[in-house]
């Protein structure tokens, strides 16, 4: 092979609107601080999936000594058709000081501010869903007073 192969397709599958309780501070761990944020509830629209998040799950967020903010989530969503769809989501939060900051206090804070990106894994028992346990996503989102907005993309 005389050439570096192109780089994969993203194909937008849908938005996450996840409604989240107040964080509860778990105080220092052996990485960072630690933090559970609860999962309650929110919407999933876009061109492949659509449906609502289930009042289940949380964001277990471990936030580093140089103020990365680890994102570990697990929920589940039930498509408008039926089906139930666990999703695992890993990622990243940081920005300037300020920035982070402001999203702390609640305030609306543009998205392009700072970094927020993910890797998820989508599963499901539901055959006509069956196309997620075999497709890579990643996620961009956005932090908001009580909410997490993330657009899931396949690497096709």
């Amino acid at each position: 092979m005389t050439s570096a192969l192109p780089p994969p397709d993203l194909a937008h599958v849908c938005d996450l609107f996840v409604e989240l309780d107040p964080i509860r501070e778990m105080g220092a761990g052996r990485a960072g601080q630690r933090r559970i944020i609860p999962i309650t509830g929110g919407r999933v629209e876009g061109p492949r999936l659509n449906g609502r998040i289930l009042d289940l799950g949380a964001d277990w967020q471990t936030i580093w000594a140089n103020g990365v903010a680890e994102l570990d989530t697990r929920y589940g969503f039930e498509t408008d058709d039926g089906a139930l769809i666990e999703i695992v989501n890993y990622g990243y939060r940081h920005g300037p000081e300020h920035v982070i900051a402001a999203i702390a206090r609640g305030d609306e804070v543009e998205h392009d501010a700072y970094y927020m990106r993910t890797q998820a894994r989508l599963e499901t028992g539901d055959e006509r869903y069956d196309w997620v346990n075999r497709t890579l996503f990643v996620g961009r989102g956005a932090r908001l007073a009580g909410q997490v907005v993330m657009s899931l993309f396949a690497l096709d």
